[in-house]
């Protein structure tokens, strides 16, 4: 079986690309809703796991609780007007 590669030009210019501070800012403004898909995730994981008590779907329902806050505080976030540059 033949498996493509890459061309070697190609992969020496994604080599060399790294994210830029634009990249880096946009991950940055994203991470509490990432955060919050883990936790929520996570949450769903231990009540697949385990019989349903209380405590753990109260778990889920902060979880999921916690990820529309992040989701609408980003979006807020998005929504504002960017500042001039000058």
């Amino acid at each position: 079986m033949n498996i493509p590669t890459p061309d070697h030009a190609m992969a020496a210019d994604l080599a060399v690309q790294e994210p830029t501070a634009a990249d880096l800012a946009a991950i940055d403004a994203e991470m509490p809703v990432i955060v919050a898909e883990v936790e929520l995730l996570d949450a769903q994981i231990t009540v697949l796991d385990a019989p349903v008590s209380e405590v753990a779907a109260r778990r889920v329902r902060r979880a999921r609780r916690k990820l529309l806050a992040a989701r609408l505080a980003l979006a807020n976030r998005l929504s504002e007007p960017l500042p001039e540059v000058v």
